[in-house]
């Protein structure tokens, strides 16, 4: 499960970013029972300038946040609480693409009295997921999404988030 991480603010390499995207996509994909090899990820790891900047350009909100992700295709599921159909490794290998930045996550982590890497962890999976299919706009989705998220998260060691 290669994904690729773009460093564009170098206070992400304290934290060994790499290795904690490999860790949190190889526990989703397992998680949810999917082919570990046959998908690829981009993670780009900014600062809040950058990633407010793409929370203009792509959702209108010119503010920075925590992460942001763009699936390369519609996955979501048509009824509230279901089960966003899996996606076909054999035609579907680029998952998307996920912005992270440091500025909100330190603070929010901070915040939360969480360690830094239990947070981005968290975002993480929370961003997989969206390339996936799941969301949190619908009630019902939402408990779907964090559900997933705590049992992730859980196999990885780590408390419930929420």
């Amino acid at each position: 499960m290669p994904v690729d991480v773009v460093l564009e603010d170098d206070r992400w390499s304290a934290v060994d970013l790499a290795e904690m995207a490999q860790r949190a996509a190889l526990a989703t994909l397992t998680h949810l029972d999917l082919d570990l090899q046959g998908f690829e990820i981009s993670l780009l790891a900014c600062d809040d300038t950058r990633i407010a900047a793409l929370n203009e350009d792509f959702r209108d909100k010119p503010q920075p946040t925590n992460v942001l992700s763009w699936p390369s295709a519609e996955r979501g599921a048509a009824v509230d609480g279901a089960t966003p159909p899996a996606p076909d490794s054999a035609q579907d290998t680029e998952l998307g693409d996920i912005a992270i930045a440091y500025d909100t996550c330190l603070r929010e982590a901070e915040a939360a009295g969480k360690p830094m890497a239990d947070h981005v962890t968290h975002l993480i999976v929370h961003g997989i997921l969206h390339l996936l299919g799941y969301d949190h706009e619908r009630d019902l989705d939402a408990t779907l999404m964090e559900g997933l998220e705590v049992e992730i998260l859980g196999k990885l060691g780590l408390p419930d988030p929420y």
